[in-house]
């Protein structure tokens, strides 16, 4: 793991806590909610997807025989 995915991964710890913090902080006159803590719930999330790598690009076995075929 590079140390550009560990602090993405750290940023994303730190976005989910910030999130819980201000969800469980609501005030409560206020029916709809925290609209920003969802968000940063959110992006946190998305930001662990990437941070783990879960969007990198792995070709199928079919792929790679196709390009060592010099097919494509």
């Amino acid at each position: 793991m590079t140390g550009g995915r560990m602090i993405e991964l750290a940023a994303a710890v730190a976005l989910f806590g910030a999130g819980i913090f201000f969800y469980r902080r609501r005030d409560p006159a206020d029916r709809y909610g925290s609209q920003g803590a969802v968000l940063l719930l959110a992006v946190g999330a998305i930001m662990t997807i990437h941070g783990l790598g879960l969007l990198d690009y792995r070709p199928s076995p079919g792929e790679l025989q196709s390009a060592e075929a010099g097919g494509e």
